[in-house]
């Protein structure tokens, strides 16, 4: 394949915005820097979500899990960009993508790159990320994980890495969700989807996998796509660079597992 051309792909199909993505306890939270912040089920069942943790500085477990990634790093769901900004100190190319305004305005305000875009939309440099990240439960997104594990297919460089966060027990879980501060439910309801490591590892039909690991409490899982011909990290991430730099952010208006560590 000559460099920087995009592998032939289907379109894809997209997704409308969730009503969390503009409803004010999210952003109300993400400028506070704290909750309380929850996904409620139709049943009442709250899942409480770490607003405080990804409003901070990247943590340990962070740092071990972006010593991973590998070429230019796409961050889906990147929230109000502790990892993005990481990376970027780290002289990663890195890019993060959010529905939410508030997210992609907290990113860019601490120096990071975002844009307000749904993983399912057309992104700059498909085909050629050398990692994607779905980290906080975004595995979730959309509410089919096989749906998304596709897309982010068409995301990857051939033989590149998909990063996921897991729940921390096993559960394979579909439902539709309102965003919720404990006083009320804002918007319509939306699909979410909670997998464990080994329901991850069920729907990751024709991926590689590259390790799972426990640390801090939180689990992850490392899958590869199957590589058609061999590529430098250096070449990916000089063309990702360069898709990256040719965009304007937009500011709101397998085989083998590698052993536990």
């Amino acid at each position: 394949m000559t460099p920087g051309a995009t592998p032939t792909q289907t379109t894809p199909t997209p997704h409308p915005t969730p009503a969390w993505a503009t409803a004010d306890p999210y952003a109300a939270a993400l400028r506070a820097g704290a909750g309380p912040l929850f996904l409620r089920r139709a049943d009442g069942w709250l899942l409480p979500l770490d607003v405080e943790r990804w409003c901070a500085r990247a943590d340990p477990v962070d740092g071990g899990v972006l010593d991973r990634c590998e070429g230019a790093v796409l961050d889906v769901g990147c929230g109000p960009g502790r990892l993005v900004v990481e990376l970027a100190a780290r002289g990663r190319t890195v890019l993060g993508v959010d529905v939410s305004a508030a997210a992609v305005e907290h990113t860019v305000r601490l120096g990071g790159q975002a844009l307000r875009r749904s993983v399912f939309e057309a992104l700059p440099g498909e085909g050629r990320w050398g990692t994607v990240l779905l980290m906080d439960g975004n595995i979730g997104i959309g509410g089919d994980p096989r749906e998304l594990l596709a897309r982010v297919r068409q995301l990857l460089t051939p033989g590149g890495l998909l990063i996921a966060e897991t729940a921390p027990v096993d559960i394979d879980e579909r439902a539709h969700v309102h965003l919720t501060d404990a006083f009320e439910a804002v918007g319509a309801p939306f699909p979410w989807a909670r997998l464990g490591t080994p329901a991850l590892l069920r729907h990751a039909h024709g991926w590689a996998r590259a390790g799972q690991w426990t640390a801090g409490g939180r689990r992850f899982v490392a899958l590869r796509t199957r590589s058609t011909r061999s590529a430098s990290n250096s070449a990916e991430a000089a063309n990702s660079t360069a898709v990256i730099s040719s965009q304007r952010v937009r500011k709101p208006s397998g085989e083998s597992a590698v052993a536990d560590r």
